[in-house]
């Protein structure tokens, strides 16, 4: 009796872990909804993917429920982060929530604890490839566009800001602060816009260039079969002769048969888009960000309060792109934002310095 009293008093959870547990509980179950509602927003291979790992999930639940026992409790609301990722899932269900989903399944708890059972914690690692594999996916249809707006706008914020700070630390009055983040508004929005330009302009010719010619398909027909041209094409894509010179004959064989092949367009190269549309982008995006350190100056700020509130706008602009480059990388968005703030501040930081002493040598 007594061996069987100890055994049941070392069965007993303790407060600490029936806490612990319940939180778990509610966080299985609310994951579990995100992933349904997820899949509600999908179709096909992946809402079969979105629907097996809420199942999963749902066995985790049982889990802590068995565990719990007579000590489960009424029903608890999941963590902060857990409730915000149902919301974007049942507001948007965008990659954005697939990347907070592989965030947070990266930083299970389960590993350390020794109450999780070592099925859970693979589990839990094995959703985290899943759910990065489908964010991947997510992240490869995503724009182009929004990803230059966020780093272009970002750009923006942190070289105007320096700017505007640097000159600020020299001693000039507002008109000349307000001048300065115009000019370099404007400089940079240009030069953002020109490099841009450039940058595709020069990727589409190079694409061009690499690009088969569609009129040496109509010459084929001429070529001396003997000799045969063609299986050299062929083989400097890459083949075997022998590959290439069966490939070769069998356009040959075609060609009598008068059935059209278009083995020399097979490769295609996808172009960057248009240059000018880049550019016009790239111009606005950096504009956007660069024109926020400016706005209490364009209201008649003076230097000190100014700043200030540049400083303020600035570090809320630059806490949400910070927060959205994190998520879209799949890693934790405080830490990217706390990082971009620091960054932006930093230079502001340094620029002031530089200022206030070239302030002082000129003056």
């Amino acid at each position: 009796m007594n061996a069987l009293a100890e055994s049941e008093i070392e069965q007993t959870p303790t407060k600490q872990q029936v806490k612990k547990w319940r939180r778990y509980l509610a966080n299985e179950r609310a994951e579990a909804a995100v992933y349904r509602e997820l899949a509600k927003k999908r179709d096909g291979e992946e809402r079969e993917i979105l629907l097996a790992i809420a199942d999963a999930e749902s066995r985790h639940e049982r889990y802590w429920q068995d565990k719990l026992g007579e000590h489960v409790g009424m029903p608890q609301s999941p963590d902060l982060n857990t409730r915000f990722m149902a919301f974007l899932a049942s507001k948007f269900g965008s990659v954005f929530t697939l990347a907070l989903m592989q965030s947070a399944e990266q930083r299970s708890p389960y590993l350390d604890d020794e109450d999780a059972s070592d099925q859970i914690a693979a589990d839990e690692a094995m959703h985290a490839e899943v759910v990065r594999a489908l964010a991947q996916k997510g992240r490869e249809k995503m724009s182009g566009n929004f990803r230059a707006a966020v780093f272009g706008a970002n750009d923006g914020l942190v070289s105007n800001l320096a700017l505007v700070i640097g000159v600020m630390g020299s001693g000039v009055s507002s008109n000349y602060i307000l001048l300065t983040g115009i000019s370099g508004l404007l400089a940079g929005a240009l030069s953002m816009a020109a490099g841009e330009y450039v940058s595709v302009k020069s990727q589409n010719e190079l694409l061009d260039a690499s690009t088969p010619d569609p009129g040496t398909r109509q010459m084929v027909n001429k070529l001396d079969v003997n000799e045969n041209e063609l299986a050299l094409v062929y083989r400097a894509r890459g083949m075997s002769q022998e590959e290439a010179e069966r490939r070769a004959a069998d356009h040959f064989a075609a060609l009598e048969q008068g059935t059209r092949i278009d083995e020399l367009e097979h490769e295609s190269f996808k172009g960057a888009g248009g240059a000018w549309t880049a550019a016009i982008s790239s111009f606005c995006f950096f504009a956007v960000g660069a024109f926020i350190p400016i706005i209490p100056f364009i209201f008649g700020a003076g230097p000190a309060v100014g700043a200030v509130v540049a400083l303020v706008l600035v570090s809320i602009a630059l806490l949400i792109t910070g927060s959205i480059t994190g998520i879209l990388s799949g890693k934790p968005p405080l830490t990217r934002a706390l990082r971009q703030l620091a960054i932006g501040l930093g230079a502001a930081g340094i620029t002031y310095v530089l200022g206030a002493f070239f302030g002082q040598i000129v003056g």
